[in-house]
């Protein structure tokens, strides 16, 4: 029911994810008239009365709407219906829900959003927090690491991804007191064996690939996210406009297309689309509001990866093998 465009792009999504994976099964959650006209022998529908909103705050998604769409989603994982959950409905209001109906793991202070940017190598680059959290310590981040190791190990099938902590500059000595203690317990659990820790890295790495996991505040990381999502529609206005000058600008953009056009398709935000909401005791994805089929059907992808991949066991392995650290920095 969620997002910009709800069931119109939802259920096509789930039809083409259901017939792209025969293993799959799907649960469906929604007002009844959402439902009208379809059906799929893999896919289950569950009827919910009230659907939370994109302006709803999170008291009212939280306290009062107990039968929206959303929560009765989540509630799936809980009781052991779902593997995952995907919605492209309200973040703040998601991440509220889940925490309180999962809980979060053992040693994991605070949940983290986990998304993927696209890079210059032709993959992308995991960052986290996306926004979840504003103000974060030295521990959090370091949380964050480890849950995002977790996740890129699952993504990628590398056992010991490289981990970037965002800075001002790749010196040591830069940053603010609370980036400069998360690089020392980054080096540490580095020491320990719990992360492949690269070091400090600055904004634009994030774009160049050189590591697979940057790790931020969620103020910094949704700016980050929201500035590559802005520079990608920027392109592709860029291109159309191109095509609309003059018959010299047009015969020249023509002749470029072909590269161009894999340029833009190389930074578009739909093949990546479906955040991670790391530290629950469930797994559960965050879809773009503004997704479209393809998009959608991305963000599924993703929640049946980390399912088939057992992402939970993994991220719960690597939180107790970092659990001495993460427990003195706690005391401290």
């Amino acid at each position: 029911m969620g997002g910009d465009h709800g069931p119109k792009v939802t259920l096509p999504a789930c039809r083409q994810f259901l017939d792209a994976h025969a293993d799959a099964q799907l649960i469906l959650v929604g007002l009844p008239e959402a439902f009208a006209g379809f059906s799929h022998p893999r896919a289950q529908i569950v009827t919910a009365s009230e659907v939370v909103t994109m302006d709803d705050p999170l008291e009212i998604a939280l306290r009062k709407k107990k039968d929206s769409s959303m929560r009765v989603t989540v509630q799936q994982v809980k009781d052991g219906a779902a593997q995952a959950a995907v919605s492209a409905g309200n973040t703040g209001a998601l991440m509220a829900i889940s925490r309180y109906i999962l809980k979060t793991l053992d040693g994991i202070e605070r949940p983290a959003i986990a998304g993927q940017i696209p890079n210059a190598t032709g993959g992308a680059t995991t960052v986290l927090d996306l926004g979840a959290n504003v103000d974060c310590t030295a521990e959090h981040l370091l949380q964050f690491a480890v849950m995002g190791a977790a996740l890129v190990s699952v993504l990628k099938g590398e056992e010991q991804p490289s981990v970037g902590l965002l800075n001002i500059g790749e010196e040591v000595i830069k940053g603010n007191e609370v980036i400069k203690k998360a690089g020392e317990l980054l080096r540490s659990a580095a020491k320990n064996g719990d992360l492949n820790f690269y070091g400090n890295v600055e904004g634009n790495d994030i774009f160049k690939g050189h590591v697979d996991i940057v790790v931020c505040d969620g103020f910094v990381g949704n700016v980050a996210l929201k500035t590559s999502e802005g520079l990608a529609t920027m392109f592709g206005t860029f291109l159309k406009a191109e095509f609309s000058k003059n018959i010299f600008t047009k015969l020249a953009a023509i002749a470029a297309y072909s590269v161009l056009n894999a340029f833009k398709n190389r930074f578009d935000h739909r093949r990546y689309n479906g955040a991670a909401l790391l530290g629950l005791r469930g797994l559960v994805f965050k879809s773009h509001g503004s997704a479209d089929t393809m998009a959608f059907g991305n963000a599924l992808n993703r929640a049946y990866d980390a399912a088939r991949n057992n992402l939970l066991d993994r991220v719960q392995v690597r939180i107790a093998h970092a659990a001495p650290l993460l427990a003195a920095e706690a005391v401290q």
